[in-house]
């Protein structure tokens, strides 16, 4: 009689329990500091065209998707620094949020930026997200960065 009544309670604890219970939430970190140190190395490598520090801060496996929507690897990226197809003349950070799941951060932005890609000239507002896991040396690498440029709204609603 007990297994009886104690089958639908175990069912009901089951089902009411939550389909997202099993995933991470984004916890407290005591790197958050650390994190956002590491993007203004970020900004400042950049910024200056130093190949070294954005060596240094990219994975080996490093992809980042263009504002356009091209993928870029690590090596494609120092290649176009190295050359000055990659050059900002301004590159401001804003709104930033950093999250921690474990031993990845992810961090989300926006940068006003100025200055010439692969693809062109870049002049405008962008939100972005970038990645950065941190490796059994204790090192934090960026992993992944994605763009996306802000269109303004004209008065009937739409998009520039």
């Amino acid at each position: 009689m007990r297994m009886a009544m104690l089958i639908p309670l175990l069912l009901g604890v089951v089902c009411a329990t939550p389909i997202y219970a099993g995933m991470p939430k984004a916890q407290k970190h005591e790197y958050r500091r650390e994190i956002f140190q590491l993007e203004e190395t970020w900004r400042d490598a950049i910024l200056k065209g130093n190949i070294n520090a954005l060596d240094g801060l990219l994975a080996d496996d490093y992809l980042a998707i263009t504002s356009s929507g091209t993928l870029q690897t690590k090596e494609q990226t120092l290649a176009y620094l190295r050359s000055g197809q990659l050059h900002f003349t301004s590159l401001q950070l804003f709104d930033r949020k950093v999250r921690f799941y474990g031993k990845t951060a992810l961090v989300t932005s926006m940068a006003e930026a100025r200055g010439t890609t692969p693809e062109g000239v870049v002049s405008g507002r962008y939100r972005y997200t970038r990645v950065y896991v941190q490796n059994p040396k204790g090192e934090w690498k960026i992993v992944s960065f994605e763009a996306s440029r802000i269109h303004r709204l004209h008065k009937s609603g739409g998009n520039k």
